[in-house]
């Protein structure tokens, strides 16, 4: 059965290269690697794809305000012409903070946005010339220097809420849920499944210890710091059943910082949103994720202790060796 891995923002760029020859010699399907403010994503792909050979390679996510349509186009083709075909383009809006506060852009329009970079880019790499009208963006006699490798790169969107999801569905090849409970997503999964099948994809906090305890103090740590600092997750999750939860982490949040806001998170919590225990406890729970009909579990790395042994606990436990 398909499995993959996000590998990222709490490591090193040494780290998650040691780690993706690691999974080089699993039965892994996808390598996903983040971008949030740190490492740069297409830089990150290339990389990982030359330490691990085989596997798929994946962005989640590149956000759709900090480059142009034409400038992630180009990333995505050079990066598919490195890895012999092997690029999933994952795309998002991000949120609000990131986008203003740390690119400087104006959040505005996201769904109509993500329309019309999904269309522009599909347009790019197929390497015909573009010309391109919509609402926001307008292209002229745009067409690129090099030869794709493929005449389609698989685009899966980062989706929330239901116009996004409305969006997904209508025009792209996979989604990435992330925080989604698993009682909810598995509803939204069979609802917009019977409409028209893509790939289903969710990113799961994930943490594996001999020692449950500090795996799941470690993952309540990840999923209270995405609570606190982004609102699109902690009203998401403030409408399907953690409405004290997410409010007293948040008011936890604006007096004291991220210090203690973890001891906030439910035990409801951690069972429905991450993966999170000892290696036997952990396969169970990937066991009930696929049973909400999600096609491709994503297991987002969060390391204990030492980095690389905590990695190879990770990758025992859910990556069978070739």
């Amino acid at each position: 059965m398909r499995i993959a891995c996000s590998l990222g923002s709490l490591l090193s760029v040494n780290q998650v290269l040691e780690c993706s020859e690691i999974l080089s010699n699993t039965s892994i399907d996808t390598i996903w690697i983040p971008e949030t403010w740190g490492m740069e994503n297409f830089s990150m792909l290339s990389m990982v794809s030359q330490k691990a050979p085989q596997p798929k390679i994946g962005s989640s996510i590149i956000n759709i305000f900090s480059r142009s349509p034409a400038s992630i186009a180009m990333g995505a083709t050079t990066v598919d012409t490195i890895s012999n075909g092997r690029l999933i383009l994952g795309l998002g809006t991000s949120s609000p903070p990131i986008v203003e506060d740390f690119h400087g852009s104006k959040f505005e329009n996201p769904v109509v946005r993500m329309k019309e970079y999904v269309e522009i880019i599909k347009m790019i790499t197929s390497g015909k010339p573009v010309n391109y009208s919509g609402d926001i963006f307008q292209l002229k006699n745009f067409s690129l220097l090099i030869k794709p490798k493929r005449k389609t790169i698989p685009i899966y969107l980062a989706a929330v809420n239901k116009k996004m999801l409305d969006l997904t569905w209508n025009i792209a090849d996979g989604v990435i849920f992330y925080l989604r409970p698993l009682k909810e997503m598995k509803s939204t999964i069979q609802t917009m499944q019977s409409k028209q099948k893509i790939d289903v994809t969710c990113q799961m906090i994930t943490c594996v210890s001999e020692d449950s305890e500090i795996a799941i103090n470690r993952c309540k740590k990840t999923l209270a710091f995405y609570v606190a600092v982004g609102k699109i997750y902690r009203e998401f999750l403030a409408k399907n059943g953690y409405a004290n939860e997410t409010n007293d982490i948040f008011e936890e949040f604006k007096k004291s910082g991220l210090e203690s806001i973890h001891e906030f998170v439910s035990d409801s919590m951690v069972k429905s949103l991450t993966i999170a225990g000892d290696p036997e406890t952990c396969k169970k729970q990937l066991v009930k994720v696929r049973e909400t009909g999600v096609d491709l579990p994503i297991i987002q790395f969060n390391p204990v202790g030492e980095v690389i042994e905590s990695f190879r606990l990770f990758s025992k436990t859910f990556f069978e060796e070739k």
